[in-house]
């Protein structure tokens, strides 16, 4: 989940004010820009809004970033990060195929949280008409399940099952699909699922 830091700024706060550094300031953009564009999408998503949510103006983003696709991307990155923090701490201590069904459990529990869920799902959106884009989050899903197989040790079927279970949980999470719904036939949904289709980040 993308929670709020002591650093960050609520809304209509004064990020740029701030005592810490550029590196630190960047990080704080990319997590709102993340939020926002897990809900409004790369095209529907302005770095005005952004900025606006950051409390900074439009010119200090662009300070950062060169344009609102490099934001994107490192959104994208933060986004695959993420999800390999948390399948390599859920396999901590475990090998094989206990491994792989404990990161199985934890992408339920972090998609539960809805931001990483919506942003994953917009970077394959983007993808189908943004090369540049396309090319990073190719690059980022093969390192990802490159690293998955490493950790597990399990053979390229179950690999292949694992990711393609976990998209298709992803797409029932988004759609808001109640766990007495047959869609959810031989899988276990969350205990609780997203209400509605915001990101509930407290940035």
């Amino acid at each position: 989940m993308l929670t709020r830091t002591g650093n960050t700024p609520r809304p209509g706060g004064t990020l740029r004010s701030s005592r810490m550094s550029g590196e630190e300031r960047r990080e704080i953009i990319v997590r709102i820009a993340a939020c926002e564009f897990s809900t409004g999408g790369y095209h529907g998503t302005t770095t005005e809004r952004i900025a606006r949510r950051a409390g900074i103006s439009q010119p200090y983003v662009f300070r950062l970033f060169p344009d609102k696709k490099a934001l994107f991307l490192a959104c994208a990155d933060l986004c695959f990060e993420r999800l390999a923090a948390a399948f390599e701490n859920a396999a901590d201590g475990l090998e094989g195929r206990p491994a792989l069904t404990a990161m199985r459990a934890t992408h339920q529990t972090l998609t539960a949280d809805h931001c990483i869920l919506l942003l994953e799902l917009q970077l394959y959106v983007a993808s189908a008409a943004e090369p540049d884009i396309a090319r990073l989050v190719n690059d980022r899903r093969t390192r990802l399940r490159d690293r998955v197989q490493a950790r597990t040790g399990v053979p390229d079927e179950e690999v292949s099952d694992f990711f393609a279970t976990s998209m298709y949980v992803t797409t029932l999470l988004a759609l808001g699909v109640p766990a007495p719904s047959r869609l959810w036939a031989g899988m276990k949904p969350p205990a609780a699922l997203p209400e509605g289709r915001r990101c509930g980040c407290d940035i």
